[in-house]
């Protein structure tokens, strides 16, 4: 029996019954295929696949079209999974009716639950024109990465008591503005716990302590893919960029040693067949 797509109703009954959400990013069809499998409540397709997928070395340069045509790709694949689009750096920034036309082209396109987007008191008009027009916003506060620049690198959040203010008052301001749910990123758990405590809306946590309604992890740290740095908050459960170089090394070995392919790996021709080939090749010279 497949699994019922959850919805922001559901997602709010489980903040009230204090049931955890767990989800992950993906960027691919087989990786949400295999997340779905396992359970997971929601999938992000995060503009983090700048940097996991295009070797970026932020999000900056991440575009709708990529956005888009990841986002497509698991949509595909997890059709039983409420997805959330990231808004990209740019998508939303220019004009309240740019974003709500982006919006409406993951919705359109990619055939999201909802869009997700960074920022605080700086974008409330953003999220309640979105919001207005009959679509779901998540918030994301804390460090967001898209504004790294201006934060002073990717660096925790809200670690005096002056930030942390700065942290809860932009969460109040996006959920009076109409979101429906706000990630909080790389942030004490004091914080997140107030926020959570505070707002009726869904509070999940990225690098933001266990006192949320549930975690974010992008897929390709957990797994142990990406190789270029570890968020202090990541727990690998597992180790593919190993595995991966493990197989790739003993395929070159056996390739070089003449060991692959074997008689297992190849096809063979009818019986009397290559006989027959060498005639007709005989004949034709």
């Amino acid at each position: 029996m497949a699994k019922k797509k959850l919805n922001r109703w559901d997602l709010l009954q489980k903040k009230q019954n204090g049931e955890l959400v767990v989800w992950v990013t993906a960027y691919d069809f087989i990786t949400a295929q295999i997340a779905q499998e396992c359970g997971v409540d929601m999938m992000l397709v995060g503009d983090s696949l700048g940097m996991c997928i295009y070797g970026y070395d932020g999000t900056i340069p991440v575009t709708m079209e990529q956005c888009i045509y990841h986002t497509e790709a698991v949509r595909r694949a997890a059709r039983n999974t409420f997805i959330i689009g990231d808004m990209p750096f740019g998508s939303y920034q220019l004009s309240v009716p740019d974003a709500i036309s982006n919006a409406v082209r993951f919705h359109k396109e990619a055939g999201v639950d909802a869009v997700k987007l960074e920022g605080g008191r700086t974008v409330t008009d953003v999220i309640s024109g979105i919001a207005n027009s009959g679509m779901l916003v998540m918030g994301h506060l804390g460090l967001t990465p898209q504004s790294a620049n201006a934060l002073g690198g990717f660096k925790a959040q809200g670690l005096t008591a002056d930030t942390a203010i700065d942290v809860i008052e932009d969460a109040r301001m996006v959920y009076e503005a109409g979101a429906f749910s706000i990630l909080i990123e790389a942030v004490p758990p004091e914080v997140t716990e107030i926020i959570r405590d505070e707002l009726p809306i869904p509070i999940y946590s990225i690098g933001a302590g266990a006192p949320a309604d549930g975690q974010l992890m992008i897929i390709s740290d957990i797994v142990g893919h990406f190789q270029a740095f570890t968020p202090k908050f990541v727990k690998r459960y597992g180790d593919v960029a190993g595995e991966i170089g493990k197989s790739v090394t003993a395929y070159i070995d056996e390739v070089k040693n003449g060991q692959f392919p074997g008689e297992e790996h190849c096809y063979r021709m009818k019986p009397g067949e290559p006989e027959k080939l060498v005639q007709l090749l005989r004949e034709g010279s």
